[in-house]
């Protein structure tokens, strides 16, 4: 077994795991070095994440909003899986210069396709703010936290120093009881170099989705632009490539057995400390009602994608986003049955239990919590599923997002050209016998 660590830099919150032996999860400015190295490990944790001179992290990108990206080139070449960039793959595609099927290389710079609305962000600094977030919060009601939480934050931004094309977001970690400041440069110019035909790119498609080991080319190329001062710009055929603080050094040498390494990047959300009966709710409830629902939206696309290559172009990209997670869902409820997962929890809890009466308690409380809310959790399983795969319900909220500003008095010229924006990219892909024939058995199956 390769000795592993799985260095986080998480803008997503209750990223819950702490240190432990042979291997763990730690926020980059805070790793456990000595552990580390006697792990195999032959660089400092300075390299890793450094603000005073070049370190991976000045390498170690998030690719427009989500996924985990890479520098490895002085001119500001991207790597990110094929997923990643499906989207944009899927927007520069037609029915007669299929890239999505055929892939794609640009020869040289001017051939690499611009992505309007695709963002990469760079961390520079991680800050912590606890002191600033929590104080003042220890004696309110439950419904009064948040709102002192979300102001505490916006006094703590303000005692951070920005240049003008920086940013700065803060997120809590360890479920609350910790906050970070992100310091965050956001560039805007983001070109398509290259991706491989989805043949190679997808294989295995979602038969394969989440399964370990998956053979398949999981890769797209992109490069990033800045203006004559290697600074964030919108878009410009006058832009540069951007010269990074670092770029990766990428290496051809096999892995041995033993051979330490690390994971650096940004990681989802964890659930590793719900109760068991939460779990019980997962695998026999929300689960599979959102499998469910995106059970039907697929099979309805399918069915017309398969028939009409326009719609399987324009669908693409959609058709992905869907099975994504509803693969996802249905691995999550067989592992966790094949783990017996619930049993091991439970016994847990119980030993917990007799260590300490007042956990007992707890555990108790949460049970008779979590079977009371099982019909509400269980309905909004549905809701939730069913507007946002019902893409005619989705039009209806961004229109009805628009009025309710209009009719407070709050809409403004801003107001009316971002919806305008919104609906263009909304029916760039779009086809409404399609969606009515989704949104009608989706409604069905809800009032089911």
């Amino acid at each position: 077994m390769k000795k592993n660590i799985l260095l986080a830099l998480a803008l997503l919150p209750a990223v819950t795991a702490f240190a432990q032996q042979a291997g763990g999860m730690w926020i980059p400015t805070e790793l456990n070095e000595k552990e580390m190295k006697e792990l195999g490990m032959k660089i400092s944790a300075k390299d890793i994440f450094n603000t005073q001179k070049p370190s991976i992290k000045d390498a170690v990108v998030q690719f427009n909003g989500g996924c985990t990206a890479e520098i490895i080139s002085p001119k500001g070449l991207l790597l990110t899986n094929h997923h990643c960039g499906f989207g944009q793959i899927q927007a520069h595609s037609t029915v007669s210069n299929d890239l999505l099927s055929n892939g794609f290389w640009a020869k040289n710079m001017g051939e690499e396709l611009p992505n309007p609305g695709v963002v990469v962000d760079f961390i520079t600094d991680i800050k912590e703010v606890t002191n600033l977030v929590l104080p003042g919060t220890e004696n309110l009601a439950a419904k009064d936290v948040k709102a002192a939480i979300n102001k505490n934050m916006e006094a703590a931004k303000a005692t951070i120093k920005l240049e003008p094309y920086q940013k700065v977001v803060i997120k809590s970690m360890y479920d609350g009881n910790k906050y970070y400041a992100f310091i965050i440069e956001t560039f805007k110019d983001i070109r398509l170099v290259g991706a491989p035909p989805q043949s190679i790119g997808k294989f295995g498609s979602d038969t394969d989705n989440w399964v370990w080991p998956r053979h398949t080319g999981d890769f797209s190329m992109f490069r990033i632009y800045a203006d004559k001062n290697n600074k964030p710009a919108e878009y410009s055929k006058d832009n540069i490539p951007y010269t990074p603080k670092y770029s990766l050094p990428v290496s051809v040498k096999d892995l041995k057995e033993g051979d330490f390494t690390f994971v650096f990047g940004f990681p989802g959300k964890t659930t590793e400390y719900l109760p068991s009966i939460a779990v019980e709710k997962i695998i026999s409830d929300t689960d599979p009602a959102k499998i469910t629902v995106r059970d039907i939206a697929l099979k309805t696309l399918d069915e017309k994608m398969r028939t009409d290559d326009a719609t399987r172009i324009k669908y693409a990209s959609k058709y992905a986003s869907v099975a994504n997670y509803w693969k996802k869902w249905m691995g999550e409820v067989e592992g966790l049955k094949k783990s017996n997962a619930v049993a091991k929890k439970q016994a847990y809890e119980q030993s917990l239990s007799q260590k300490n009466a007042e956990v007992k308690a707890t555990i108790d409380k949460f049970s008779q919590l979590y079977n009371e809310q099982a019909p509400y959790a269980l309905n909004n399983a549905y809701y939730t599923e069913v507007t946002k795969n019902a893409e005619t319900l989705r039009l209806a909220n961004y229109f009805i997002t628009y009025f309710q500003e209009v009719e407070a008095g709050k809409a403004t010229a801003d107001s009316a050209s971002k919806l305008k924006k919104t609906l263009s990219s909304f029916y760039k892909d779009y086809e409404g016998e399609l969606d009515a024939k989704v949104t009608a058995k989706l409604l069905a199956l809800y009032a089911q």
